[in-house]
């Protein structure tokens, strides 16, 4: 034996024989003897017929790895007595009840049955498999029936290739059941909880830290300036001075970020802050039905006497905190972003928030009222960035005709219009796009699986050719279905009448703020504005602007700018005579 093979036989026995779930086995507690003897130490290759998959699913913590071990070794004998071999572990944590919980593991370990790789599926008991009910258990026995696979499950000696599809129906709508009487086991536990003053888990406000002897909420080295903005807030100062002044200290939030005005204020309406128990609310499903996620509300949880629930220490007193939300009320406007946390989305009005960028911070500008200003200053105070301001017309009637004068000067091949019309055509129907992209996925992913199954059978030869024959007919219909849907709709997104730039200038005359956002965005990756040379400099705007287009090739010339800033002087100009002719009558 050469060094060499010597190097790598020693490298294989490190990495049990090889095998990919190794690493799992030694977590779970196995040593290299009890693998060996287990058939759970060498990689297996076979016939898919002669290979198995093992799920093995951990739920609660409680559940002690010495249980894990005993269910592998329960499949490990059940599969031998059936002369199968066990491919791959699969093991994970995860609930099996919750619908929008992914389940990694286990989509891998039915993957590899539904691609052909393996013909069976070890799990040890019908409530490790699922929770969900028939919902989720029968289309995936109907996918193996399809392929002539099964799933074994090893307590309740139940094969789903033997007839016993109505015993795991019956015992897959048990656990379901189970599953519920767990959840409102574990609600009424938490209720309880909370009830007797303990807090009831979750991050705790800055201040705040949870003391597990008593189970209760306790002041912790963050009370000193969670105590200091407190006092700030009380005597009225605004949450962007706070922010500034803590971030001028050198103070930093929990997690070391910079403190902003959106932070101190959502800390501000944590009801926990004052020391008391926040109550919840249940979400629901598009059909109004409850799922198994709560959301805080910004009031406390009542005692049978209406009076709020104490839990421990606190930051500010309930009195102080009523009046800290009735002084940020005062400063709210309804239909705004300040202070109205229900306004729903607000309609756009401005046209170059977030493309344009502070030339001190290079962080975006957005909305400030009749100016675009830093956003950085605004939410983290002058301290991190002084910033910039201009008045949010001239930015906008410029941005405007630069960006006209742009697309008319480009080719009908130019990157930046074949952008501009996809984006156009993504904005004016989204859900056709969206569909689009979804077909063009699926189908990338029908391909792939059509050239593994191609490479199993013709290089790997791991395959008959009846089987090889039944799965091809099933995957060529769905890939000549995708195909020609994604045609269609190719063709219905026809580019031709966009991909011309005074076609496109004349469609920016048109549209309002929200569509010429989305051609805005489509043309430009940013713009940076200049900071003025000094107060009341008069230099032309468009002389401050540096636009980054997203087709390097065109820069704009001196020429094109000249008649950039003559176009918006014109445009100025109107504005203002307009302005005055309305306002003589009344003069």
């Amino acid at each position: 034996m050469t060094d060499h093979q010597s190097v790598e036989l020693a490298e294989e026995e490190r990495c049990g024989g090889g095998r990919d779930d190794y690493a799992t086995l030694i977590a779970l507690g196995f040593d290299d003897d009890e693998l060996q003897e287990l058939g759970l130490w060498h990689p297996v290759t076979g016939a898919p017929e002669d290979l198995a998959e093992m799920y093995i699913r951990r739920s609660k913590k409680k559940d002690t790895v010495d249980a894990l071990r005993g269910h592998v070794r329960d499949i490990c004998r059940y599969a031998r007595d059936e002369g199968k071999m066990i491919r791959h572990v699969w093991f994970e944590q995860r609930s099996a009840s919750k619908a929008y919980v992914k389940r990694g593991e286990f989509n891998n370990a039915t993957e590899a049955i539904l691609d052909g790789t393996s013909k069976t599926l070890y799990v040890w008991k019908t409530s490790r498999l699922s929770r969900r009910g028939m919902g989720q258990v029968g289309p995936l026995l109907d996918e193996f029936d399809r392929r002539r696979a099964r799933v074994v499950i090893t307590m309740e000696r139940l094969d789903s290739s033997k007839g016993s599809r109505m015993v795991l129906a019956i015992l897959s709508e048990q656990a379901r059941e189970q599953a519920k009487e767990i959840a409102e086991f574990t609600k009424n536990g938490i209720d309880s909880t909370k009830q007797a003053g303990r807090w009831p888990g979750g991050v705790t406000p800055y201040g705040l830290d949870y003391d597990k002897a008593s189970g209760q909420l306790k002041r912790n080295a963050e009370y000193p300036r969670a105590r200091h903005m407190a006092k700030l807030l009380l005597r009225g100062i605004t949450p962007a001075k706070i922010a500034n002044q803590f971030n001028m200290r050198g103070w930093r939030t929990r997690r070391g970020y910079l403190w902003s005005a959106q932070g101190i204020i959502h800390l501000s309406m944590s009801i926990s802050w004052a020391g008391l128990i926040p109550d919840r609310e249940r979400l629901t499903d598009e059909f109004g039905n409850p799922v198994d996620q709560w959301r805080r509300r910004s009031i406390p949880l009542l005692d049978r006497q209406g009076n709020p629930i104490p839990c421990g220490e606190y930051v500010v007193t309930f009195s102080e905190w009523l009046k800290i939300q009735a002084i940020i009320k005062r400063r709210s406007r309804p239909g705004t972003s300040i202070g109205d946390r229900t306004r729903g989305k607000r309609a756009a009005t401005t046209l170059m928030t977030e493309v344009l960028k502070c030339p001190l911070c290079g962080g975006p500008m957005g909305n400030g009222g009749a100016n675009y200003r830093c956003l950085t200053r605004i939410n983290n105070g002058p301290s991190m960035c002084v910033g910039v301001a201009t008045r949010r017309q001239r930015i906008d009637d410029a941005i405007g005709i630069m960006w006209r004068n742009h697309v008319v000067n480009l080719p009908a091949d130019s990157p930046t219009i074949l952008e501009i019309a996809r984006g156009w055509l993504s904005y004016q129907d989204p859900a056709k796009e969206k569909r689009k992209q979804a077909v063009m996925a699926a189908l990338d992913n029908a391909a792939s699986r059509m050239t593994r199954l191609e490479k199993e059978f013709f290089v790997g030869g791991r395959m008959d050719e009846s089987r090889y024959e039944s799965l091809r007919n099933e995957l060529e219909p769905q890939i000549v279905g995708m195909k020609a849907e994604l045609e269609v709709l190719s063709r219905d997104s026809d580019l031709t009448p966009l991909r011309d730039g005074k076609a496109l200038a004349k469609l920016w005359e048109r549209e309002g703020i929200d569509g010429r956002r989305a051609l805005v965005k489509a043309a430009l990756v940013d713009v940076t504005l200049l900071p003025a040379k000094y107060k009341g400099d008069r230099t032309p705007i468009e002389r401050r602007l540096r636009p980054n287009w997203r087709d390097k090739r065109t820069t704009l010339t001196d020429e094109v700018i000249s008649n950039t800033f003559a176009l918006v002087e014109k445009s100025s100009a109107r504005r203002k005579s307009k302005i005055r002719t309305v306002a003589a009558p009344g003069a």
